[in-house]
């Protein structure tokens, strides 16, 4: 009964293949089949909001199920192609903690996973729902590249041509070209001592983010190209490639830790950009709407001459923030705390 990761990639979801994971062979007790029908009949409105949500692939091209039968059980929702079980939890869980206990361990016993969520957050709160429901499956479904793609090493730059590198890889607006190799491929080539175009990348990059290295050079740094010193030890220099490719994937918004917030998006409102200002910890983007939980350091946070996080939103003003712009911007709250993090970490290393 236990899941299987056949390989087939379901879907993507924030730039991560989502594989499919079929439980087989799950009991099935029909004589609860009626019950199954009456209970869809029902029309219970949490579950038909998050069924609007879901209904025809509308999730991510995901194909659910709406009360399934597993076992002796009938389970809210359920994704067959993931051995997913999403449970909308109300009021009448409130004195049934040993049952559901009970309940989640049949469950899970069969190779199932499990998302709860509650109905209140169904009723007032279904934007944010949906977003865990994101990073629920990223996390337990998800990987940053297929297994097969490690590199073999000097595939980034064919015959050594640098027009094929270009188009084996993103460009900036800025036209810098910011190659797409994983930093899960990093790590594995260079624990098998293989060598790739990527790490020199990767090690600029890091070198170039030394808070040491940048105010030592700060004014030459206005005027001319930066001189990049060649790595004395080897030691020293996969440990910047490894945090210069962290960094790199934070600043293309592809890291795994882009998509666990730090950051909530607590009031409903119309969205629109008006009164800027932070306060206790929270943005606000008007007189009522705000990101909580933004750190301080964060958004006073300077890349290069500008700072990021007041910079996006006063670009934005008078104008309404979607959905997507909302997720985007805590996505990039998230890139510039742990930026700051990594840039500590690359100045205890020697250059």
């Amino acid at each position: 009964m236990v899941g299987s990761q056949d390989g087939v990639v379901l879907t993507s979801i924030n730039n991560t293949p989502i594989y499919r994971n079929f439980v087989y062979n799950l009991p099935h007790n029909s004589k609860l089949k009626p019950l199954t029908k009456s209970k869809r009949k029902e029309g219970i409105l949490t579950e038909v909001l998050f069924w609007k949500q879901v209904h025809k692939g509308k999730f991510h091209q995901i194909d659910f199920d709406r009360q399934r039968t597993i076992g002796n059980y009938i389970v809210d929702f359920y994704v067959k192609t993931l051995g997913l079980i999403v449970e909308i939890d109300g009021s009448s869980h409130d004195n049934k903690q040993e049952y559901d206990a009970n309940r989640q361990a049949y469950l899970e016993s069969l190779g199932l996973k499990i998302f709860r969520i509650t109905n209140e957050d169904v009723k007032h709160n279904m934007k944010q729902v949906m977003l865990q429901l994101e990073n629920f499956i990223v996390r337990e479904y998800g990987k940053t590249t297929p297994a097969d793609s490690h590199s073999k090493g000097g595939e980034l730059v064919p015959n050594n041509s640098l027009s094929n590198f270009k188009n084996n890889n993103k460009s900036t607006p800025t036209g810098e070209v910011i190659p797409t190799h994983s930093l899960e491929n990093v790590h594995q080539d260079h624990k098998n001592n293989i060598f790739t175009p990527i790490d020199i990348l990767d090690y600029i990059y890091a070198v170039l983010h030394a808070p040491t290295y940048r105010t030592q050079y700060q004014e030459f740094l206005k005027i001319d190209f930066p001189r990049v010193p060649y790595p004395k030890e080897k030691k020293s220099f996969w440990k910047l490639v490894e945090l210069g490719g962290i960094l790199r994937q934070l600043h293309l918004l592809e890291s795994p830790l882009i998509n666990q917030f730090i950051t909530k998006y607590p009031v409903d409102g119309h969205n629109k950009v008006t009164n800027i200002k932070y306060q206790d910890n929270s943005v606000y983007i008007n007189e009522t709407q705000y990101f909580k939980n933004v750190p301080l350091h964060t958004w006073n946070f300077f890349i290069g001459g500008y700072q990021p996080a007041q910079k996006w939103l006063k670009d934005r003003k008078n104008q309404q923030l979607e959905f997507e712009d909302i997720i985007h911007y805590q996505k990039i709250i998230v890139a510039l705390t742990e930026t700051a993090k990594i840039m500590q970490k690359i100045d205890l290393i020697k250059i």
